[in-house]
C-alpha cells in the first residue's frame, strides 16, 4: 500500500473516531463501519482522480482487486469501472490497516 493511501485512510479512520462512529464499543466492526457501509469515493471522475492522486495504474488497481477477490471469494465479481475498483481497493487497504494497526 502506498504511503499516501495509508496516510489518507488513517486520517479517515481518525475522523470517524472523532465522530464516534468508530469507538471502543465496536472495535470488531471497524472495518465494516469504515469501509463497507458506504462508498468511500462517489463518481467515476472522482475515482479516476483518486487513482491519479495516488499514482495508481488502472490495470494495477484491477489486478489487486481481482487477486483479492479470487483468494477470498473464489471469483472476481467487481464491475470494472473506476468507482467500483477504487471502492474495493479502499475496502482491501482498509482491512489491512485495521488488522495491522488496531
Amino acid at each position: 500500500m502506498r504511503i499516501s493511501i495509508k496516510t489518507e485512510l488513517m486520517q479517515y479512520i481518525a475522523d470517524l473516531q472523532k465522530e464516534n462512529v468508530l469507538n471502543s464499543d465496536n472495535v470488531d466492526e471497524w472495518h465494516q463501519l469504515a469501509f463497507n457501509e458506504d462508498y468511500y469515493i462517489i463518481g467515476y471522475f472522482n475515482a479516476s482522480e483518486w487513482l491519479k492522486k495516488h499514482d495508481f495504474d488502472v490495470f494495477e488497481a484491477i489486478e489487486i482487486v481481482r487477486n483479492y477477490e479470487l483468494e477470498m471469494f473464489g471469483e472476481f465479481t467487481t464491475q470494472i469501472n473506476s468507482e467500483k475498483i477504487v471502492n474495493m481497493l479502499v475496502y482491501i487497504f482498509g482491512e489491512q490497516l485495521i488488522n495491522e494497526d488496531f
